[in-house]
């Protein structure tokens, strides 16, 4: 059996990255070494909470969680309470956390953890790209330090805030930008995420389930399917993290992303430039079937039916 991926997660906590923090704690290929947090689908402090509470849940007090930025490097913070609820859970709610919360900050652990382990260690970012920005900012090396970057962000096609932007891009494309100029990187955007759908059938499979994973998938989704009325969640969080661990889910571009930051109503749109050297491995195509029988089977949760 192969030895388990160490990954670090930085999330900003709303409903799919609760079921990404899922996957990863239940995947026997997953060494989840720590969780950092920034805002974005929701303040910092809530994010920061829903993370601890999350794997509190899960029996998985043991992974440590270290608190980032508060806000975007150069704009007010555009949130998400709209989608995901006022505290990010929807109508979820989990017990607090009791586990202190950790130290250093995000982007100083970024860097100790990074630079301690050259070369081994998975960074996926499901949130805003702040965290990450700051830590190479402080350690310019950092990113040939990494074993390999996984970003859920971005869309080669239509946004899902403006026309032309993706919401973690969106929310802050100072840092998005800083990222994509400095490092390579696999992009999970909404070209494919947006394939990978719980539907509501799936979802009422699990109304009786007995199991924490199973509570945890149900009432986070919860908000979606009986406040929003939406006919599925589309899992961009766990993606990212499916991509991680096999990147054979996905097909891809190879290139050079730029991200608008100067013109306004661009702002956040992820434009590629095809090259077969480039860094960046934009993905464009999903085995959306194959992707939600393992995100069923990881966590446990039967049939992905409907």
């Amino acid at each position: 059996m192969a030895e388990a991926l160490p990954i670090i997660l930085d999330v900003d906590t709303g409903i799919d990255d609760a079921l990404a923090l899922a996957l990863a704690v239940r995947s026997p290929a997953v060494d989840l070494r720590a969780v950092t947090t920034v805002a974005g689908n929701v303040g910092l402090p809530l994010t920061t909470e829903n993370s601890r509470r999350v794997l509190a849940h899960l029996d998985a007090t043991d992974v440590p969680v270290h608190k980032g930025f508060s806000r975007p490097l150069a704009r007010p913070l555009h949130d998400a309470q709209h989608f995901h609820g006022r505290s990010g859970l929807g109508t979820l709610e989990l017990p607090p956390a009791t586990r202190p919360l950790d130290k250093p900050s995000a982007p100083e652990f970024l860097v100790e953890a990074i630079l301690d382990a050259p070369g081994t260690i998975t960074l996926v970012c499901v949130g805003p790209l702040t965290n990450l920005a700051a830590a190479i900012a402080l350690e310019p090396e950092l990113p040939g330090a990494l074993k390999r970057l996984v970003i859920m962000g971005g869309s080669l096609g239509r946004g899902n805030v403006t026309p032309y932007a993706e919401f973690n891009i969106y929310v802050d494309p100072e840092a998005a930008a800083q990222v994509f100029a400095a490092c390579p990187l696999t992009m999970v955007g909404l070209d494919v995420t947006e394939r990978t759908i719980l539907s509501r059938a799936a979802w009422e499979g699990l109304r009786e389930t007995d199991t924490l994973t199973g509570r945890l998938v149900y009432g986070a989704c919860e908000h979606s399917f009986l406040v929003r009325q939406d006919e599925g969640v589309q899992l961009h969080d766990p993606l990212a993290v499916g991509v991680a661990l096999d990147p054979s889910f996905c097909t891809v571009k190879q290139g050079i992303v730029t991200v608008e930051t100067v013109t306004a109503w661009c702002a956040g749109r992820t434009t590629l430039q095809e090259r077969s050297d480039g860094p960046h491995a934009v993905c464009t195509d999903v085995d959306a079937d194959r992707f939600l029988r393992v995100f069923f089977d990881t966590l446990g949760l039967g049939r992905a039916e409907g």
